[in-house]
């Protein structure tokens, strides 16, 4: 069967199935050095103040710039922002570690293309074993066979920032690095850069694991290869991006945590700055054209809550 376009991703003769996963040096090489340094020098350059310095540069990182600035921001226009905004919040997403702004787009729309697809493949799909996709996940990437045609917006190709940070994303971490260790010391230094960096990048590995693999259910789409799920213990810690099977619901939406008792701290976020004028054209579940196939699940308490019942 022929796969479906998405916005980004442009079926080409496409398959999301067939292809081999390689090792890409350079991600594989920078997790590995910053994990090594966080686990090795972490324990011995332990203190307090360096443990602060590593949670309020994370909540900072993964909020304001992960989760606001590179996802629901640049990757899916969920609102819009004052140029200089979204500059600085995307700037503080690649202050996580993870890519450029470029790579990050390209990675979340191949991702994006190949689970709306009624197969693809298991890199995809997280459908390996723990171990075996966390080496794949945080090492390697897929070289499909006949990947689609990625297309990126003039918007964001054109942009100077933007190049600039896909260029020398690694290198984002080095006035950082510099104002910890002024500031701080060895122990700021570790824990603001190599400690945060592997927890962050190790953290929204096993986000991306489990919310495609098992939890709540909200919603369900059908004829597709991967379902979303959301992972409520976890709102906290991950801002919100833990509500997955509610961003497959509504990919667009600038609201993730859209049940009753979701904290989704991002959209508080996003709720302050259109408070202050800062955002605009906010797009929730409501405003959103449903996706096709979109079903509604509620749990069944006759059965104890172990199995869904549909609603078209």
């Amino acid at each position: 069967m022929p796969s479906i376009s998405t916005g980004r991703m442009i079926d080409n003769g496409s398959d999301p199935v067939k292809g081999r996963v390689v090792w890409m040096p350079a991600k594989s090489i920078w997790i590995t050095i910053m994990t090594t340094i966080a686990m090795v020098g972490g324990p011995l350059t332990f203190s307090w103040s360096a443990v602060t310095v590593f949670v309020l540069s994370t909540a900072i990182t993964i909020c304001l710039g992960h989760s606001v600035g590179m996802h629901r921001l640049l990757i899916h226009r969920s609102f819009s922002a004052p140029i200089w905004l979204e500059h600085l919040l995307v700037y503080l997403g690649t202050l996580v570690g993870m890519a450029g702004p470029f790579s990050m787009i390209y990675a979340h729309a191949i991702r994006d293309w190949a689970q709306r697809q009624r197969d693809c493949h298991d890199l995809y799909a997280h459908r390996r074993s723990f171990f075996v996709d966390a080496f794949w996940q945080m090492h390697c990437a897929v070289a499909l066979d006949r990947p689609p045609r990625f297309v990126l917006e003039e918007r964001e190709r054109g942009d100077r920032f933007y190049r600039l940070l896909e260029a020398t994303w690694m290198a984002q971490q080095i006035p950082l690095g510099l104002l910890f260790f002024t500031l701080g010391g060895l122990p700021w230094l570790v824990w603001g850069i190599a400690v945060r960096i592997s927890v962050s990048l190790t953290g929204h590995w096993l986000v991306g694991h489990f919310a495609h693999r098992n939890g709540h259910q909200g919603w369900s789409v059908d004829d597709v290869a991967v379902q979303g799920y959301n992972l409520p213990r976890f709102g906290l810690v991950t801002f919100g991006e833990s509500f997955h099977g509610n961003h497959h619901a509504f990919p667009e939406s600038a609201r993730l945590g859209i049940e009753p008792g979701q904290l989704d701290l991002g959209w508080h976020f996003i709720r302050m700055l259109a408070g202050l004028g800062l955002a605009s054209a906010i797009k929730l579940p409501h405003t959103i054209v449903p996706r096709k196939g979109l079903k509604r699940i509620e749990i069944s308490e006759e059965a104890g809550g172990a199995h869904p019942v549909a609603q078209h």
